[in-house]
C-alpha cells in the first residue's frame, strides 16, 4: 500500500443513556443496544473516552460509541477473524491483527478502506502495539516471531524469531523503547526496540501467559495465566524496575484468566486491577494486597476474553456469546461493579 494516504435502533426502552452513559438505569435493568458484531468478540480497546474498538470472528473491526449506544463505523478488510485491536492515543488510528496473518491500519476519519497493511507473518497475529511516538508498530505471532514496522511506509524494519515463542500479547511501555510480550512458552520477555533483542526474560510460570498490561507510571506489569479447575488461572503483578520480581498474585478464577488490566487511578481509592476469565466472571482486585474486592458473574456469556477501561468509572468487557458489556464501577469507598449496557 505504500505511504499513508447510520444510527442503530435500540432494542429496549428500559434505558436511555445520558452523556455519562448511566442516566436512566433502573434497578438491575441492562440497556440492550444493537449488537456490534454477529459472532464472538475476541478483543476490545478504547479509542477515546467515548469510543471503543472491537474485533471478532465475523472478521470485522467495529468502532462503537458506548455512551450513546450506537455504531460509528465498521471496517471490513480481513479474510479471517480479528484477533487483536490497538489504538494510538490522541489519534483516530486503529490497528487490527488477524488469523489471516496480516495487520491492517485504519483511520476513523478516512473512509472504510485500510490506509496501510503489514504483511509478513506466517501464522496468526496475536500481538499489536504502537510506539509512543506513533512511528513504529510492533507485532507478534504464533510463528515465534516479533516484528517491527515503519507505520508510514509499511516496511518491516526488524524481525526476530525465538524457538517456541508463540506470542500471545504485546505491550509497548509508555515513553520507553521497551516492549513486553507474553508467550505460550509460559515466559514474559522484554525487548529493546532499538536493538530488537531480548533484554530480560521473566521466570517461567506454570501455565501459558495469555495477556499483559503496563501501569501508567511504568513501574509494574500485569500478566495473566491459562489454567483449569482453579489451577493456574491467576494474574500476576511484576516489578518492572526489578525484572523477574513477582510482587503479588491474584487467585480466584476457576478457568483461564484471559485478560488483566490496570484500572485508572481515582483519588481516595486504592490502586486496583481487573481480570476476566473463561469462567464468565470479571474480578476487581486490590493491586497491592491481592484481595478480591468484587466479582461480577456474566452468566451465559461464555469466555470473557478482553477488557478495556473506558474511563475512571467504567470498564468494557468482550465475550464470546453475548457481545460487549459495559460495566460500571462503584465509588472509592464502596467499590462494586454492575453491568449497565450490552451491545
Amino acid at each position: 500500500m505504500g505511504k499513508l494516504q447510520s444510527k442503530f435502533r435500540r432494542r429496549s426502552d428500559l434505558y436511555r443513556a445520558g452523556r455519562d452513559g448511566t442516566e436512566g438505569v433502573s434497578g438491575s435493568q441492562v440497556a440492550q443496544y444493537e449488537p456490534a458484531h454477529s459472532g464472538a468478540i475476541n478483543c476490545v480497546s478504547s479509542l477515546n473516552t467515548e469510543l471503543c474498538v472491537s474485533g471478532g470472528s465475523d472478521q470485522v473491526v467495529v468502532v462503537y460509541d458506548w455512551k450513546e449506544g450506537k455504531l460509528c463505523q465498521s471496517f471490513q478488510g480481513h479474510s479471517r477473524e480479528v484477533t487483536k485491536v490497538a489504538c494510538f492515543p490522541g489519534s483516530t488510528w486503529i490497528f487490527s491483527g488477524s488469523r489471516d496473518k496480516s495487520v491492517l491500519m485504519w483511520d476513523l476519519g478516512h473512509g472504510q478502506e485500510p490506509i496501510q497493511e503489514f504483511c509478513g507473518h506466517e501464522l496468526v497475529v496475536n500481538g499489536v502495539a504502537v510506539s509512543p511516538d506513533g512511528s513504529k508498530l510492533c507485532t507478534g505471532s504464533r510463528d515465534n516471531s516479533m516484528s517491527l514496522w515503519d507505520i508510514e511506509t509499511g516496511e518491516c524494519l526488524q524481525r526476530n524469531t525465538i524457538s517456541r515463542n508463540l506470542v500471545t500479547h504485546v505491550c509497548w511501555v509508555p515513553g520507553s523503547p521497551s516492549i513486553v510480550q507474553t508467550s505460550e512458552d509460559k515466559t514474559i520477555r522484554v525487548w529493546d526496540s532499538r536493538s530488537w533483542q531480548v533484554t530480560n526474560t521473566f521466570p517461567a510460570k506454570q501455565y501459558i501467559q495469555t495477556h499483559c498490561d503496563i501501569n501508567s507510571n511504568c513501574n509494574h506489569l500485569l500478566s495473566s495465566s491459562n489454567g483449569f479447575g482453579g489451577q493456574g488461572c491467576e494474574a500476576t503483578l511484576w516489578d518492572l524496575r526489578q525484572p523477574g520480581c513477582k510482587v503479588v498474585e491474584y487467585r480466584g478464577h476457576l478457568q483461564t484468566t484471559a485478560c488483566c488490566v490496570f484500572l485508572p487511578p481515582i483519588p481516595g481509592r486504592a490502586a486496583m486491577v481487573a481480570s476476566s476469565s473463561h469462567d464468565s466472571s470479571v474480578k476487581i482486585w486490590d493491586q497491592n494486597t491481592g484481595a478480591c474486592v468484587h466479582t461480577l458473574n456474566l452468566d451465559g456469556s461464555g469466555p470473557l476474553v478482553s477488557l478495556a477501561p473506558c474511563d475512571s468509572g467504567r470498564l468494557l468487557c468482550a465475550s464470546f456469546n453475548t457481545g460487549l458489556h459495559l460495566l460500571q464501577l462503584g465509588t472509592a469507598s464502596s467499590l462494586d461493579m454492575k453491568e449497565v449496557a450490552r451491545f
